[in-house]
């Protein structure tokens, strides 16, 4: 018995020198000054979602989300231009209970209901001075426009927290805020506004790589010069996002007989054939014979299409959809082609000037081809139950907030051997339902 005794002892003394120590983890900020961090960018820095900026959005913007975690490792306060409530501008959408032309009912974005509230229009300068500067709409180029931010033609989001509206830029704001370490994600908009409008002849353009490349340098040449250190991203491949996947291009679906021959016939000269069950949408294209086609399936119907046009007007098959409407193979490339010539400049800038990057178009594409998980929580690109983007297609929903700013954060953490603790996914909703 006292053999035995005696090996249980040593037992408990040999695993217990086996067991690893856990190291605590003690939040620093490494090599990098979190004091005064600031946030440069457009809309998904704002904390833009469901189609517009609101209050409870930019209370869950990414560099919101750092900016609590920074203060874990001595990060400061993080002051925002805030909207009074929850309407914004007007525009916000919700996921709601919709009722389309064949009296079918389903789930789809709705306008909000709450009525706009005309003090978000407001100036709120005396509010400042601010550490979020994510202006909606921003291409690069208008961050260093003193026009942007004139009440009158310029970015009424802008205009409303600008300290001298019509005669300062973005970054003469940021300049003026003594910024110890910074965050710059730019260039969606550079491209966005051409694609969500169907690309060519729609009053947008795609900013050229040499205006992108002198503008990025100029910006961030601003925000080092003072020595302070920063994190940019990459341009997430617009194309990924739900906007322009959630209508299928074969989503003409044809059930009888009938429907099929009678189509096939009014399209007979152009040589367009039809079968039961999926096919492709007639879309307007005037290079084509008798100005339409089928649509390819390397292309785009945009999720602004009315979707009552094609159940009851005979879009897309009777009446070809509108090319507003529609992302095609030559502008889908032109848009994909500068968001690559966009992320090799700011890969280069971001090693010739040793500054930490967070590679969100990586994380944003491995979300369509193989779909991420975090704490234990699957997401992908899909629209509603991808649960990264919001009801509007193209922003982010809180927890796709979350887990942007933990890549930003690894970044830092990375670059500048700092200890700063991830956001806790989880503990931020998804996108509610009705």
């Amino acid at each position: 018995m006292k053999r035995i005794s005696i090996y249980l002892i040593l037992f408990i003394f040999v695993l217990a020198a086996c067991t690893p120590e856990i190291e605590e983890f003690s939040p620093t900020q490494g090599e990098a000054d979190l004091s005064n961090f600031v946030a440069v960018g457009n809309s998904l820095t704002a904390g833009f979602t469901n189609g517009e900026l609101y209050l409870e959005g930019q209370k869950h913007a990414f560099p919101k989300l750092m900016a609590e975690q920074m203060a874990l490792a001595g990060g400061g306060d993080f002051n925002q231009p805030l909207m009074v409530d929850g309407t914004g501008f007007g525009n916000r959408l919700m996921l709601g209970i919709k009722e389309a032309c064949d009296g079918e009912a389903g789930l789809a974005p709705v306008p909000y209901d709450q009525e706009f509230n005309p003090e978000n229009m407001i100036s709120i300068a005396g509010q400042g001075p601010f550490n979020n500067f994510g202006v909606p709409g921003a291409k690069i180029f208008h961050l260093l426009t003193p026009l942007y931010s004139n009440p009158q033609g310029g970015n009424p989001y802008f205009a409303r927290f600008a300290s001298n509206p019509g005669n300062v830029s973005v970054m003469d704001e940021v300049m003026a805020t003594n910024f110890s370490f910074f965050s710059l994600w730019i260039g969606s908009n550079d491209v966005l506004g051409y694609a969500v409008s169907g690309g060519e002849n729609t009053g947008d353009s795609i900013t050229s790589g040499n205006l992108f490349q002198t503008s990025l340098f100029g910006i961030l040449t601003q925000l080092t010069s003072n020595g302070a250190k920063g994190v940019i991203s990459t341009v997430p491949e617009i194309t990924n996002i739900p906007f322009f996947n959630t209508v299928p291009y074969n989503a003409l679906v044809i059930e009888d007989e009938a429907t099929r021959d009678a189509l096939n016939l009014s399209y007979e000269q152009l040589g367009i054939t039809f079968e039961l069950g999926p096919n492709p949408f007639i879309i307007e294209d005037q290079n084509a014979p008798g100005g339409v086609r089928q649509i390819k399936e390397n292309e785009y119907v945009l999720l602004t299409v009315p979707q009552d046009s094609i159940k009851c007007a005979q879009w897309g098959s009777a009446k070809p959809i509108p090319h507003y409407f529609v992302l095609d193979e030559e502008e889908a490339a032109k848009v994909e082609a500068a968001v690559d010539n966009y992320n090799g400049i700011i890969l280069s800038v971001a090693q010739e000037m040793n500054l930490a990057l967070a590679d969100v178009n990586e994380i944003l594409s491995k979300s369509v081809t193989e779909g991420l998980t975090y704490d234990g929580i699957d997401f992908s690109a899909e629209f509603i139950t991808g649960g990264l983007f919001s009801v509007d297609g193209i922003h982010l929903s809180k927890r796709g907030n979350a887990i942007i700013a933990n890549h930003f954060i690894m970044a830092i953490n990375a670059q500048y051997n700092a200890q700063i603790p991830r956001v806790t996914v989880s503990e931020y909703q998804g996108i509610p339902f009705p």
